[in-house]
């Protein structure tokens, strides 16, 4: 079942297209301080981009739980589907404190005290001198996407039981034709890019990397050794279908951080994590 031939499937190209565009985008703004934070401020182009892209892993992740539900009944994998279509889904609106900034609504007392951004999020919450995104949940995702990006899809090319024994549960292994760019343009963010919230790149590929490796996997059975939910259909037309979907994503991330109060949060001298 497991299909390696990415090549044949847009979603994995488009992916990596996008993220590229991204960071030479950063690149092409990075004399250009006003174009820069734009970029990078909240409710900027990268953070709606997050938002959507988390937005659409969260619902396609939501899609496979309950497939799966009706066809199988309720497993552990279908508990670790729910599990992470609920975790995505808070990191969508994480990103976009909850719509607080869109529908202009006042931080309760305890976010203004514990909020390193007077936000009503988590992530942001205090811990210790940091930040609880600084301080815990950036180390976490670390070493989480490096498991899961790289060293696990590395062993499971000798070692297919691997691959077998994380699908069990209801997981998937990227293909590293998708990782390998992904976590290179990540390390790239870092060493070309000098801003103090440059990290957002980095959380944008990622999310981009997940809404098209969770549609490969899931839907198409690119590097999945499962059957996937659209066998029997033309998966490259599916999979042209969601290419374009996911460049009318970055499309819309544009847009929306135009109407969305970018420019707003720039000249106000908003800087945040």
């Amino acid at each position: 079942m497991v299909n390696n031939k990415w090549y044949k499937h847009p979603v994995i190209i488009t992916a990596s297209v996008i993220n590229a565009f991204c960071l030479l985008l950063a690149l092409a703004w990075s004399n250009n301080a006003h174009e820069m934070s734009r970029l990078l401020v909240e409710d900027g182009i990268v953070e709606w981009s997050q938002f959507l892209a988390f937005s659409i892993t969260s619902g396609l992740l939501g899609y496979v739980a309950i497939d799966r539900w009706k066809t199988d009944g309720l497993r552990l994998e279908v508990l670790v589907l729910g599990g992470l279509t609920a975790l995505v889904a808070l990191a969508a609106l994480e990103e976009i404190s909850w719509f607080q900034r869109i529908l202009q609504i006042q931080s309760p007392d305890f976010f203004l005290q514990n909020n390193r951004q007077a936000e009503t999020n988590l992530h942001n919450l205090g811990f210790g001198k940091e930040s609880l995104h600084k301080a815990v949940l950036l180390k976490i995702i670390v070493i989480a996407g490096l498991i899961h990006n790289l060293f696990l899809p590395l062993l499971a090319i000798k070692r297919p039981q691997i691959r077998a024994f994380v699908e069990r549960f209801g997981l998937y292994l990227p293909p590293l034709a998708a990782s390998v760019p992904y976590l290179i343009l990540v390390i790239l963010s870092h060493l070309l890019i000098d801003h103090p919230r440059k990290g957002e790149l980095g959380e944008t590929f990622g999310a981009v990397h997940y809404m098209a490796t969770v549609f490969g996997a899931y839907f198409v059975g690119v590097a999945y050794g499962r059957k996937p939910l659209f066998e029997g259909v033309p998966a490259r037309r599916v999979s042209t279908l969601f290419a374009i979907l996911m460049l009318y994503v970055l499309m819309m991330g544009w847009m929306l951080s135009a109407g969305a109060g970018a420019d707003a949060a720039l000249l106000s001298g908003i800087s945040k994590d």
